[in-house]
């Protein structure tokens, strides 16, 4: 018999030295995200952030996927939609600003928010019988996260255009091959390979780290906004034509 999610959505915390381990736990919803669980990530993201004691963060989820994106129940909520937004902003701008390294460890499917999210991150690791998937032409949405910029960065124009024009998600070799993730992990063993890894930066002094993250992503932060709110205005627009259909 499976065990129940929580009543509220969770993310645990582990620490393995000065590694914080951060699990999406909500596995029977694939670990949808609902607005409570944007402002626990954030909760989380915040507290390795101004904790000493870390000085590298792992994200990864529980059960067979990383994350399915947005719950979609969510929606059929009074003010869902909106309740959805008024979250979502804070958890972009504290990925936008995160100041220590963060690596995912993608440990299943990884579709919408699930997958855009892995473009915040500065090392992605994923379990050979993973799948990356970014739906929205399929969803009759936009690029969202602002992906549409930092997938190209990641991955270069012609896939990016790929991936969002044609809705093809890509498999955990083709990820690599692609730039989308570093390194392939055996089934099952993806946690344990971004454990390694984190380890290995956690060695040198965080303020190092902090400072060269700094600079890999000089401007980064800024781009984001400037981003997210144009995707914001080209999802109004499509909807407008189309109608509402909610959040990838």
């Amino acid at each position: 018999m499976g065990t129940a999610d929580p009543p509220t959505y969770d993310v645990a915390a582990a620490d393995h030295g000065h590694v914080r381990l951060l699990t999406l736990n909500r596995p029977g919803k694939l670990n949808a995200f609902t607005p409570e669980g944007y402002r626990a990530l954030r909760a989380r993201l915040e507290e390795c952030a101004v904790d000493a004691g870390v000085s590298v963060c792992v994200l990864t989820g529980a059960g067979r996927a990383f994350s399915s994106g947005v719950d979609l129940s969510v929606m059929g909520r009074p003010d869902g939609s909106t309740e959805l937004g008024a979250e979502f902003d804070p958890l972009l701008e504290r990925l936008a600003t995160f100041p220590k390294p963060l690596v995912a460890a993608v440990n299943g499917v990884a579709v919408g928010f699930g997958a855009t999210l892995l473009l915040h991150c500065d090392i992605v690791v994923v379990d050979e019988a993973a799948e990356v998937r970014m739906p929205f032409v399929r969803l009759g949405t936009c690029a969202e996260a602002a992906s549409s910029w930092l997938l190209p960065q990641r991955v270069g124009m012609q896939q990016a255009s790929w991936m969002v024009l044609s809705g093809t998600g890509l498999d955990a070799r083709a990820a690599v091959a692609n730039g989308f993730a570093l390194a392939v992990a055996p089934a099952g063993a993806v946690v344990r390979a971004a454990l390694e890894r984190a380890q290995a930066m956690a060695e040198h002094p965080v303020a190092a780290l902090v400072a060269n993250k700094r600079l890999l992503r000089e401007g980064w932060a800024e781009a984001i906004d400037a981003v997210w709110a144009r995707e914001k205005e080209a999802m109004k627009s499509v909807a407008a034509e189309l109608g509402p259909i909610g959040w990838a």
